[in-house]
């Protein structure tokens, strides 16, 4: 499973994107958030990483904040939502608002997302508003990547974590110990979950 993926943009569009990776080409589809958020082609990028796997398909969904991961794999896991119209969503309303949507029971605002007519966004109420909580009960912050942090994902997600206990466990061991080597942070992150 791939997670993470630092390299060089080589080709970027609204809808996907090409990351040369060490000599690889990672060909990586994109809300509009991270897309605008990207360098122009030829610059360096960093994504946090969902790996779909189906019979017939392998493929790599990137997002710029861990939040945008995070909401992505709830809207998936809501019945009849699958990968792309969950990129959709992501595409058509920001992370904050869509939060305050569901958590609102907002189904006219949900609605004016391109693809999403009114009984999915009933269902996505439904199935996401006790869902899409941060640390305190509050909405989820998305949250700028940086090296470390995106490291100490990846290395988490590696290990078998899901993203959001990934997340919990980076915020909660940055936030005690910003100048820790990678391989603290990783030991502080394990004993976090392990309490959980």
């Amino acid at each position: 499973m791939i997670g993470f993926l630092r390299g060089i943009l080589l080709h970027k569009s609204p809808q996907d994107l090409l990351l040369d990776v060490g000599g690889v080409g990672y060909r990586v589809l994109v809300p509009i958030s991270t897309f605008c958020r990207l360098g122009d082609q030829g610059t360096q990028a960093q994504l946090l990483v969902h790996t779909h796997v189906r019979e017939d398909q392998f493929v790599l969904y990137g997002f710029h904040t861990p939040a945008e991961l995070e909401l992505f794999e709830k809207l998936i896991g809501v019945s009849g939502v699958g990968p792309k119209v969950a990129l959709g969503v992501l595409s058509g309303i920001e992370v904050e608002d869509l939060v305050q949507a569901i958590r609102g029971n907002d189904v006219a605002r949900l609605t004016r997302v391109p693809g999403v007519g009114k009984k999915t966004a009933e269902r996505l109420i439904l199935e996401l508003k006790d869902k899409i909580q941060g640390p305190h009960g509050g909405a989820v912050e998305p949250q700028a990547p940086s090296p470390k942090r995106n490291d100490l994902l990846s290395a988490l997600a590696n290990l078998g974590y899901s993203s959001a206990e990934a997340d919990r466990a980076a915020t909660e061991v940055l936030r005690l110990h910003p100048e820790a080597s990678l391989g603290d942070l990783l030991r502080e992150a394990l004993r976090v979950i392990s309490r959980r």
